[in-house]
């Protein structure tokens, strides 16, 4: 059973032999995840859910068989994860912590709102909906969607500061129109909790235009908001943008590094070709990227492109 679980583990972290096994699965779950989502949106037109009324039920009962299968698998094979490799842990403590790790939380909630609709007999069409979440399990097979989680973990400080400060000036926008507008619009500006939406929508540079100021001293003050509120949305956008460059950046400084390892002998064997593309697909770079970037480093190592050290032939 050992044997059986190592390989499961090597397909599900796509490591080892098993790494084209673990491509292909991925893909097929990453298809079987859009199929889902298509078919929950689709579901929702009522014509089309009562004409394949059947087929909807079938899909479902398939596609929570195969994410309840993986789930369970996962936490079976949990014990032998890349994490836990040099871990003191006992096989038990190991999966109690891989199931409340993010990874596991998601591939629960993926299956749990199908599972309570079919086992609890009241009505519970909400849950039906909440099977939407099931596409976040793609941050577990998207390396672009790994990529920015982590953008967003390390910019969390920054991140929080910037919508601190938007907090702060929403309770202002909203107290300086609420004053302003609550004698001429009190069906509108009435309160200051009521005036927050007119200084959301102004501040996100939506404005709907359901709510607007009258008075002159409320258009002005309407204006300085809309102004304002340009430079404030900008700022976590350009945090994001700012964080997500670094780490393609780092991402590719890395893979640089390998290959400038790998290519020390003049030569890349084998064996370090695997590892790069190991690390390649740890790193979430296209096979284009990465042979640009051995392009790069050939061209600017000192023994690349000239003669092999092991058979003194040119190397091309």
């Amino acid at each position: 059973m050992s044997v059986i679980r190592t390989k499961l583990a090597d397909i599900f972290e796509a490591r080892g032999g098993a790494k084209r096994l673990g491509y292909l699965f991925d893909s097929f779950l990453m298809i079987l995840i859009f199929a889902n989502v298509i078919a929950i949106v689709i579901e929702s037109v009522p014509h089309i859910a009562q004409k394949h009324y059947h087929f909807f039920i079938y899909f479902e009962l398939v596609s929570v068989a195969i994410f309840t299968v993986e789930y369970l698998a996962r936490v079976w094979t949990s014990v032998d994860l890349e994490c836990f490799k040099d871990s003191n842990l006992s096989a038990t403590q190991r999966r109690i912590r891989y199931l409340f790790s993010p990874l596991a939380l998601v591939d629960l909630v993926a299956i749990l709102p199908s599972l309570l609709v079919y086992f609890v007999s009241f009505d519970l069409r909400f849950l039906r909906v909440l099977r939407l979440l099931r596409i976040f399990k793609l941050t577990r097979y998207s390396r672009a969607m790994q990529l920015m989680l982590t953008t967003i973990r390390e910019e969390a400080s920054s991140l929080m500061a910037a919508f601190f400060i938007m907090s702060v000036i929403l309770i202002i926008a909203a107290s300086g129109i609420y004053l302003l507008e609550h004698d001429i619009q009190p069906d509108k500006f009435g309160s200051i909790p009521a005036a927050m939406w007119w200084a959301l929508i102004t501040l996100t540079t939506v404005g709907y235009g359901d709510v607007v100021p009258v008075t002159v001293l409320g258009k002005i003050f309407g204006g300085i908001i809309t102004i304002l509120s340009m430079g404030m949305v900008a700022i976590p956008t350009g945090i994001l943008a700012s964080s997500f460059s670094d780490q393609l950046r780092k991402r590719r400084r890395t893979y640089t590094e390998a290959v400038y390892q790998a290519m020390d002998d003049g030569v890349i064997c084998h064996d370090e070709r695997k590892q790069l593309e190991q690390l390649r697909f740890d790193l979430g770079l296209s096979t284009q990227e990465a042979s640009h970037i051995e392009k790069q480093v050939k061209n600017k190592h000192p023994v690349i492109n000239r003669f092999c050290p092991h058979c003194g032939h040119h190397i091309e």
